[in-house]
């Protein structure tokens, strides 16, 4: 059987995509994965900032919103993941962990990025409840609060900037003697009265049970430790795409995103799209994967719609003599 349309990702971009593709009566089977259903917002509480939920709304619920829209309007779901991709041709094929291999004629790439992380004991547990990733989804839980920002590129001293909106106090970790920032960035976090750098230190420990209290710094140059109280800890040390599916498949950006034609989600093969986190190295929001989730299923269907308009006439019937 081959589908008109297969989504893989479920996150605001792939759901959103399949609402729309859906709606359009194509169709399509979204791969939302074993593990990572819903994708990065599933780690986050409170999300204030998305449209239409004035009284905030809880991640995994909006993710859990999306879904029965999608489902709604006829979306078939497989909580599998995709391990292989076959684009040559014009038919393309998704090989699943199952073994099972779906087929489709176009493919909406929406599989989001990965955030960092500092590899430690209970981060995961923590996340949402005083560790985070994204300052603009979790600053404003944090008012009058100490806070850190670890990390030392650009994204760090943006994170910590706006976070001085909200916290008390921001401290700013970075492993080394000097950050890697651009100088506007780091004169911006210098000159920010609220912000005290913490140079050579890397965090050895999160504390806290329920909730973070503090974490554990080590000296980077001698070695030595002590323990700084917090009440948030936002880590900034980069994100990755996740695109080793597409690796040598599809073209990709300097930034290591899926490289689009202009503001479409045109990939560099005909009948694939990508959407969302995956081709976005700056914002990352998830109204606007959302927003680029739209992008794809427009951009999927007049190519499907382009498709049927070529196929070859069925021939005639033979006229008997």
């Amino acid at each position: 059987m081959v589908r008109e349309l297969i989504i893989i990702g479920s996150g605001p971009a792939g759901w959103t995509a399949a609402i729309y593709a859906a709606r359009a009566n194509l169709q399509p089977l979204v791969i939302a994965s074993q593990v990572e259903v819903g994708g990065e917002l599933m780690n986050t509480t409170e999300v204030e900032n998305f449209p239409g939920f004035p009284e905030a709304i809880m991640g995994p619920d909006l993710m859990a919103k999306m879904q029965q829209q999608a489902e709604r309007f006829g979306t078939e779901v497989s909580y599998d993941d995709a391990t292989e991709l076959d684009l040559s041709g014009a038919v393309k094929k998704v090989t699943l962990g199952s073994g099972d291999v779906v087929e489709a004629k176009a493919v909406i790439f929406a599989t989001g990025s990965a955030y960092r992380k500092l590899n430690l004991p209970r981060e995961d547990e923590l996340s949402g409840h005083g560790v985070s990733w994204c300052a603009t989804c979790d600053g404003f839980f944090f008012r009058e609060k100490e806070i850190a920002v670890i990390g030392g590129g650009d994204s760090a001293m943006e994170e910590a900037t706006f976070l001085t909106k909200f916290a008390k106090k921001v401290y700013l970790i970075h492993r080394r003697d000097e950050f890697r920032a651009s100088k506007i960035m780091q004169k911006r976090a210098f000159d920010n009265e609220k912000i005290e750098v913490i140079w050579n230190s890397e965090i050895a420990e999160l504390q806290g049970d329920s909730a973070l209290t503090g974490v554990v710094l080590r000296d980077t140059v001698t070695g030595d430790t002590r323990e700084l109280a917090l009440d948030g800890l936002f880590i900034a040390i980069g994100n990755d795409p996740r695109t080793h599916l597409v690796h040598d498949k599809l073209d990709l950006t300097i930034d290591g995103t899926i490289a689009v034609d202009g503001r479409s989600s045109r990939t560099s093969v005909p009948g694939v799209f990508a959407a969302g986190d995956v081709v976005d190295p700056t914002y990352r929001q998830a109204v606007t994967a959302a927003a680029s989730g739209t992008v794809a299923a427009l951009d999927a269907e007049h190519f499907l719609a382009a498709l049927a308009d070529i196929a070859p006439e069925p021939e005639a019937a033979a006229v008997p003599a």
